[in-house]
């Protein structure tokens, strides 16, 4: 009998490009409700070893098509989602829906783009393919998980969410109606919250986080506590609330309390210092909350929010912006 033998090199060529062309593989899809399914990402900054997938997406089958909000942070990743999506239907993605810009949920845009979605995003979306925040994420991305970046680019919106502050602009699909709020810029260069109707889940995006401290330094901390406060008195009804980070919850939405006192606490303290005529580095040494350094991202987030609120209160107080 006779057998073909390859040299070593030109079987790992083979095996590198086998392993290259093979089809992204879906992700673990939780069902929250009929037809409504949540990707929950990893609580962790992205790494190696969660090669981005550290935000949340989730998308609604309706008669007339999928409804998709959120693409998680990669090119790769909004192929995978597209991937968990035809595992549950064969229909095509009418609408993807960006709660924000930040990457761990905007940046597998690209995929949902190219397979034909119309894309629904803030304003403010075209501020930030326009600004150095983006290339420096690209950049930092690049280095760490560069094959799952392949193929990324900007997407700018094609529905253009503006208007008045929690103004709302409604999209439909087959019996779904989907309310799209805008609520400033409270954690982005812009930000969304949904409605999904008749099932009646709001999703926040990164208004509220559950489990996780949140990171302020491309938002307003005034900003977060009014969309808490709107949220909470326009959704009373809601069934569930779906997070950008953490499982979704049920009412009495412990999430939007826990969020909105600790944003509430750091304003306090640094006006405190500020007004105390402490220095930035004086008041963010001293910015530490015992009950709260064993939530995830703590080390990571918190001296950055306190190192940011300080000079939101520094204006507000000695220049009286807001």
């Amino acid at each position: 009998m006779f057998t073909m033998r390859f040299p070593l090199y030109l079987v790992m060529l083979l095996y590198v490009g086998a392993a290259a062309a093979a089809p992204p593989q879906p992700l673990p899809a939780t069902r929250i409700a009929p037809n409504t399914y949540v990707l929950y990402g990893h609580i962790a900054e992205v790494d190696t070893h969660n090669r981005g997938f550290n935000g949340n997406a989730g998308f609604v089958v309706t008669d007339d098509g999928v409804v998709a909000i959120d693409a998680l942070g990669t090119p790769l990743l909004g192929q995978r989602m597209l991937a968990t999506i035809r595992q549950v239907t064969g229909k095509p993605v009418k609408y993807l829906i960006l709660t924000h810009n930040h990457p761990d949920h905007s940046y597998g845009a690209v995929a949902f783009k190219d397979a034909g979605a119309r894309l629904v995003a803030h304003a403010g979306t075209r501020d930030y393919i326009n600004s150095s925040n983006l290339e420096g994420s690209v950049a930092f991305r690049n280095e760490i998980i560069p094959e799952d970046m392949q193929g990324f680019r900007a997407v700018p919106p094609d529905e253009a969410i503006a208007g008045p502050l929690f103004g709302k602009q409604v999209f439909t699909a087959g019996k779904h109606r989907f309310e799209v709020y805008n609520v400033n810029h409270h954690h982005s260069f812009g930000d969304l919250v949904i409605r999904q109707l008749p099932e009646n889940i709001v999703w926040i995006g990164d208004l509220a986080f559950n489990g996780r401290t949140t990171f302020m330094g491309d938002g307003h901390s005034a900003a977060t506590l009014a969309g808490i406060d709107w949220l909470r008195k326009t959704f009373p009804d809601a069934k569930l609330m779906v997070p950008g980070h953490g499982q979704a919850q049920e009412p009495p939405f412990p999430m939007l309390e826990r969020t909105y006192s600790y944003v509430q606490r750091l304003r306090d303290k640094m006006r405190k210092a500020v007004e105390a005529g402490m220095t930035l580095e004086e008041a963010v040494g001293q910015c530490d909350f015992p009950d709260w350094q064993k939530v995830r991202l703590y080390e990571e987030n918190h001296k950055k929010n306190c190192n940011f609120v300080y000079q939101e209160m520094e204006q507000e107080i000695v220049f009286g912006k807001q």
